[in-house]
């Protein structure tokens, strides 16, 4: 819709909030209507403190993730938080139609992704980046809070940091005087908390992760001498980090139906009726593969929800839901460790409120067994869809792969409504020993081999399957016809986020972390060479060969790398020296990472072989 200028001018006048763009010298304007920004206040009284919106009490009933928002809102949610900026606009549109707030997360460096808080252009380039952010969102009326940064503090004593998040809490607080500044910590620890009180006036929320230690947050955080208002940013069952392993250093993981228990501990304990806490965030609205496909998903993939999520309901609206999620009592085998090839037999505990028996579905997948624990959404391991020979709802016989390893069983009980509940057990098949596994060389190669060239991956064995850090970010083109460097096309990678890191890894087989045999014997190999040219130059970019170390089963043999590499916008050849490496068994071909540079980042890839 479009409207002349006078109309502009009498909205203007009888009160209206207007963003406007000329269209043209002649005074035609266009833009949607948008209505004024939220005012947030922390307000402090004998008691405690709590959040006031728009004049009236807000206690945060949130989650963090990509999952449906709908959703959210009919369980009684309120609010969602981001760790980014990205897409932050769209999905503050959504908020506002649904009747939503959002805590607004700015990424800021971490020491570990190659940010230096003593290096006065990283830090010069950050405090624009969220001087752009906080000036492009500032007036949306879905906005709460301002979440700058989460878990870069380290181990809490780094003083430059706390300066720079102090500095940039200030200028958000010139810029909008109408939202709080919050900084979001990994757990609790004296120093973080004494440093945060000592060293960051200007932030006015304190935001904490914390998982095992959910239900003691309260009492914890008080007895670090805690003073500011808190919000526990992200909650749920122990993190694989908190759990020890068993026989066979497998991590035992709970049922959907079990992990209900943690939310509700830490709900109670430490965010409910606490003077100083303002809300929270569970953790995740959604599915995300860390550690395994479910430990953090309060989702599956499908958008079915688990019991986690009834859970939440009742803690923020009081009631219970109509129609609950099914409930897995039990999921047993006859035998966890057996050789290869051997069968297991499976047996499922189920109790359904539906009016038909949930339909269950069984998959057994590779385990990660280096799980990271950073946060990063990791790639799935292969699933074994063979392995499961009979199946139904009561139990399952699996016949284990006939390479040694760990996997995981998974049953997925999905209800009429909507409503499922998972289970999984680690298996262990016994054979090859790990010393066989690293004896083992990868397939013969013939030199000259090339990884990847205008004929793509066909026929090859390295795929580009490992996608890594903000894997959504990720766009790989394989055919791009962009001023190949030799042929009709080359590769062109491009990274859309502005902060966070990412990466590819070419594996053999696919999708494999160092769990199953593959690799090529590259012996007689000197040097991997490959092309590459940046979209604009100074793309700083990490090139790889080999990165599984010795404690995966089927580790690279060699590890190397080219860090920190510049690239220039016409293309050149780089070079990665072999000489004197052991090439028995490459399953990494090659690799390459980067950080969020503040803009999205392009660049090429063309010629890559072993010589």
């Amino acid at each position: 819709m479009k409207y002349t200028l006078l109309t502009m001018l009498a909205v203007l006048v009888l009160g209206g909030t207007w963003q406007v763009s000329f269209a043209s010298p002649g005074g035609l304007v266009s833009e949607a209507l948008v209505q004024s920004g939220s005012k947030v206040q922390i307000e402090h009284n004998a008691g405690g403190f709590q959040l006031i919106r728009n004049g009236a009490f807000f206690f945060i009933k949130g989650a963090g993730g990509d999952g449906s928002k709908t959703l959210l809102k009919d369980m009684g949610g309120n609010s969602f938080r981001t760790w980014g900026v990205d897409n932050a606009g769209p999905l503050l549109d959504e908020a506002q139609k649904l009747g939503l707030t959002v805590t607004l997360g700015i990424w800021l460096g971490h020491r570990e992704h190659g940010f230096d808080y003593n290096n006065a252009e990283q830090v010069a380039k950050q405090i624009e980046e969220v001087r752009a952010a906080v000036t492009r969102y500032r007036s949306h009326p879905a906005l709460l809070m301002w979440a700058l940064g989460n878990e870069m503090e380290g181990d809490g004593n780094g003083a430059a940091i706390w300066s720079a998040i102090n500095n940039l809490a200030s200028m958000v607080k010139q810029l909008d005087p109408n939202h709080p500044t919050m900084t979001v910590i990994a757990e609790l620890g004296a120093s973080k908390v004494k440093n945060i009180n000592r060293l960051c006036p200007n932030i006015d929320v304190v935001g904490i992760n914390s998982y095992g230690g959910g239900p003691s947050v309260a009492e914890r955080y008080k007895a670090a001498g805690g003073t500011k208002p808190y919000v526990i940013t992200e909650f749920g069952p122990a993190g694989v980090w908190e759990i020890g392993t068993n026989s066979f250093n497998a991590v035992e993981e709970l049922s959907s139906s079990a992990k209900q228990q943690s939310y509700t501990a830490t709900y109670t304990k430490s965010i409910s009726n606490q003077p100083l806490c303002l809300g929270s965030y569970a953790f995740a609205w959604g599915n995300k593969q860390e550690a395994t496909a479910t430990w953090f998903g309060l989702m599956l993939p499908d958008g079915s929800r688990l019991g986690a999520i009834d859970t939440l309901s009742q803690l923020w609206t009081g009631k219970s839901v109509e129609h609950p999620c099914p409930e897995i009592k039990s999921l047993k085998v006859d035998r966890s460790e057996a050789d290869p090839g051997a069968t297991v037999h499976a047996v499922l505990d189920i109790a359904s409120h539906d009016i038909s028996a949930p339909k269950v579905t069984w998959v057994l997948q590779a385990d990660v067994r280096n799980v990271n624990t950073n946060g990063a959404t990791e790639t799935a391991p292969p699933t074994f869809p063979d392995s499961i020979t009979v199946a139904d709802a009561k139990g399952a016989t699996i016949k284990l792969p006939s390479s040694g390893g760990i996997y995981r069983l998974f049953a997925y009980a999905r209800d009429s409504r909507g409503g499922a509940a998972v289970a999984n057990i680690p298996l262990h098949a016994s054979g090859p020993r790990a010393e066989t596994a690293k004896a083992a060389p990868g397939k013969g190669a013939k030199l000259p081999y090339v990884v990847y060239d205008e004929g793509g991956a066909a026929g090859r064995s390295y795929i580009p399957s490992g996608y890594m850090g903000n894997t959504g970010a990720i766009h790989v083109d394989e055919k791009c016809e962009d001023k190949p460097h030799s042929g009709k096309t080359c590769m062109r990678v491009d990274y859309s986020a502005r902060d966070n890191w990412g990466g590819v890894v070419w594996q053999d087989p696919a999708n494999d972390w160092g769990d199953l045999p593959g690799g090529m014997n590259l012996t007689g190999a000197t040097k991997l060479t490959f092309w590459s040219r940046g979209a604009k130059g100074g793309e700083k970019i990490t090139f790889i060969c080999g990165l599984l170390k010795s404690d995966k089963p089927y580790h690279d043999t060699a590890l190397t790398q080219l860090p920190d590499v510049l690239l220039t916008n016409e293309w050149k050849q780089y070079t990665i020296d072999l000489k004197g490496k052991d090439l028995t068994r490459i399953k990494t071909g090659f690799a390459w990472t980067l950080g969020g540079a503040g803009e999205p980042i392009t660049f090429y890839l063309d010629d890559i072989r072993f010589e």
